[in-house]
């Protein structure tokens, strides 16, 4: 008893648990010599007391000194395997709990990132939208009421689905289309946008505002050529990815990569889909070109 006590509660939580092995072992062995020796002494002291020196009337299982230790180290070692196994699994537990927390810590701070990035880009597009209503409101043009309607949808838009981590693909047509619409009152004739979609099932999901960034880069930073700014949208969606593409007029100067939009798309698409997509982005003989593919999750 005096060995297992000291055995599952000294030397394995004390030594062996927290990894001191060299004492364990050292206190391990003056334990073997200390409680070798009690066996001795207790089998002796039977001989002496309880057998009055006849070892004929000793007990069966004290005759054995060997088999006496045996008995002794082998309950010793069946309880210490036990206590290993409880601590091991109270270890494993606090451990898990641990990851856990980090993980939750890890997640609470992509997401406080997520709408940092996302603060970023509504009072930038807002800006824009709003100088363009106030320059029609100016000169009382009948196109204001049909800015303003195109607006709210875009703000409802921001405010009831952009805390989503996830909306559907249709849903962020409907707000590029929005855009585009308020593009096209503010460029008049200048302007010349082709959007294709194809092959977006009610089912598809994105994160929301990813792309809008990219057709706002375009009208931003895009150049007229003959008068006219061209641009070009396409988006398809298959079963294992979505595909995007927009290229716009430029001139050779702009890299069209300036201001937050690209840069925040980036780190977005790097927190929402890690190494699930893939990013291009050239710009060469006065196209600006951005091809984004997204592998569903």
């Amino acid at each position: 008893m005096a060995t297992t006590y000291l055995s599952i509660y000294k030397l394995i939580p004390e030594y062996l648990i927290k990894k001191r092995y060299f004492l364990f072992g050292l206190y391990s062995l003056y334990t073997v010599i200390v409680s070798g020796y009690l066996i001795v002494v207790s089998v002796f002291y039977g001989l002496i007391y309880l057998s009055n020196f006849q070892y004929r009337n000793m007990p069966p299982i004290s005759r054995n000194l060997f088999f006496v230790m045996i008995a002794v180290y082998m309950v010793t070692l069946v309880v210490s395997a036990f206590k290993l196994l409880k601590l091991n699994l109270k270890q494993s537990e606090q451990k898990k709990k641990l990851e856990t927390k980090i993980l939750a810590t890890q997640l609470q701070l992509k997401e406080q990132e997520l709408n940092y990035l996302k603060m970023q880009i509504h009072p930038h597009f807002l800006f824009n939208t709003l100088n363009t209503i106030y320059g029609f409101s100016l000169k009382k043009a009948d196109e204001t009421p049909e800015m303003i309607l195109k607006l709210s949808n875009l703000l409802d838009y921001l405010l009831y689905q952009a805390d989503k981590p996830f909306v559907l693909l249709t849903e962020e047509i409907q707000h590029i289309k929005d855009y585009i619409a308020l593009e096209h009152l503010r460029f008049n004739n200048t302007l010349n946008v082709v959007f294709n979609h194809i092959n977006t099932s009610e089912s598809d999901k994105i994160a929301p505002m990813l792309l809008i960034p990219f057709v706002e880069n375009s009208f931003k930073h895009g150049s007229l050529t003959n008068g006219v700014l061209h641009i070009s949208i396409d988006l398809t969606s298959a079963l294992d990815k979505i595909t995007f593409s927009i290229e716009n007029t430029s001139s050779a100067n702009d890299t069209g990569s300036k201001g937050i939009g690209l840069e925040n798309i980036k780190k977005r698409l790097d927190l929402l889909y890690n190494n699930n997509y893939d990013l291009n982005i050239q710009h060469t003989k006065g196209i600006f070109k951005v091809h984004l593919e997204l592998n569903h999750n």
